[in-house]
């Protein structure tokens, strides 16, 4: 069997409406000056901020920060790093989808090492011990950022988007209700919901798999083929919510164990440019990773497209399988649909852009693998 080591440093709380009994048995660990970061309106429209802020009690002081925008901006972060320094903050409390969850550990690090964003993405700067705690608290079953030891930030004047990435990163501790995702609409819940089938998918193909991560990768692949299939049919399905956090929160145990494969390092440049949601970006490049990169992991494929199909399928089947899957979730996506001209110079551009280590990838030995991708990708 294959050597592996295993990091899971974060304490996980799961459950359905556990958020207030699990805050309330933490408030003895909680400092009492809190930045509270979400993103979007869905955490003062569904009461969740409030509802944390209630839990914590009247002897925390709650500063809030709700400037975090869905692919977290460098100006957003050093705004808040600078608020939240000036305001002697101890601890950063994450509420929210991914966005928000990588703000907050973006901005823990920012203020505990006294940096700016940008000394992190442009000086290759790593997350030490001075990084502020942080406690993350999901309102998506998708990015798995709760467990994860990254921060996904864009810089919009270099047009880059990238990670911050450190041992320091990972959350003190994870809550995960699933009751807190019942209120996202069709197009987040599927969308955010495809992004834990990648996260499945790509770390089973990693080469930095383990027989840990790979178990955990087959299962996901399974459950959320029939898991979003079950919430296209009805949003309020409970178990299918349930099932999807769990996963979702396993994902990011391998994420920081496995990492992704190309469709991510991909997505990043596409999302500087277009501004458009991680798990479009990711739907839009999978169909072209999926034919040109079964050829280098075979066995693997054939494993993934009889998942996700339910039935024993040859890895040659992969493409027509996961099209399938897409089309029936209505999940069709494109990188012209993101405004992008299918242009020499556009593939020319995102090729250059795109950052990270891509030889996790089996199919990064072709070494026209990532213009290939892009080009059948519009």
């Amino acid at each position: 069997m294959k050597a592996f080591t295993l990091t899971v440093p974060t304490r996980i709380y799961f459950g359905t409406n556990q958020l207030g009994e699990t805050l309330e048995k933490l408030s003895g660990e909680i400092p009492r000056r809190i930045m509270l970061v979400t993103g979007g309106r869905s955490a003062d429209q569904y009461g969740y901020a409030q509802q944390v802020i209630d839990c914590l009690g009247p002897k925390k002081e709650v500063m809030r920060w709700n400037e975090i925008s869905a692919n977290p901006k460098t100006g957003e972060i050093n705004r808040a790093i600078k608020k939240g320094r000036q305001e002697e903050v101890k601890l950063i409390i994450g509420l929210g989808g991914g966005s928000a969850l990588d703000g907050a550990k973006a901005i823990a690090a920012g203020i505990g090492m006294k940096k700016n964003a940008e000394d992190f993405l442009e000086s290759g700067i790593t997350p030490d011990e001075n990084t502020l705690p942080v406690i993350a608290i999901p309102t998506t079953a998708g990015t798995g950022s709760e467990l994860s030891k990254g921060a996904i930030i864009s810089d919009p004047i270099r047009q880059i988007k990238t990670g911050i990435r450190g041992e320091a990163l990972y959350p003190k501790a994870a809550i995960v209700d699933p009751a807190l995702t019942m209120s996202a609409p069709m197009k987040i819940t599927m969308e955010t919901g495809f992004d834990v089938m990648a996260h499945g998918i790509e770390s089973l193909i990693s080469v930095q798999s383990s027989p840990f991560t790979e178990m955990l990768s087959r299962e996901a692949i399974c459950e959320v083929a029939k898991n979003l299939k079950r919430l296209h049919k009805d949003l309020t399905d409970l178990e299918a919510r349930e099932t999807m956090s769990y996963y979702s929160m396993l994902m990011g145990i391998n994420l920081g164990n496995a990492s992704t494969a190309l469709p991510h390092r991909l997505q990043y440049p596409v999302g500087a440019l277009t501004d458009t949601s991680h798990g479009a970006g990711l739907l839009a490049l999978y169909p072209a990773w999926l034919k040109h990169g079964y050829r280098h992991s075979r066995e693997k494929f054939k494993m993934i497209a009889s998942l996700i199909a339910g039935e024993e399928k040859q890895a040659e089947e992969i493409t027509e399988v996961f099209n399938r899957f897409v089309c029936e979730l209505e999940l069709n996506r494109s990188l012209k649909e993101f405004g992008l001209e299918e242009k020499e110079e556009t593939v020319k551009k995102l090729t250059e852009a795109v950052t990270g280590n891509l030889k996790n990838d089996p199919a990064s030995m072709d070494k026209e693998i990532v213009r290939k991708i892009y080009e059948d990708s519009f």
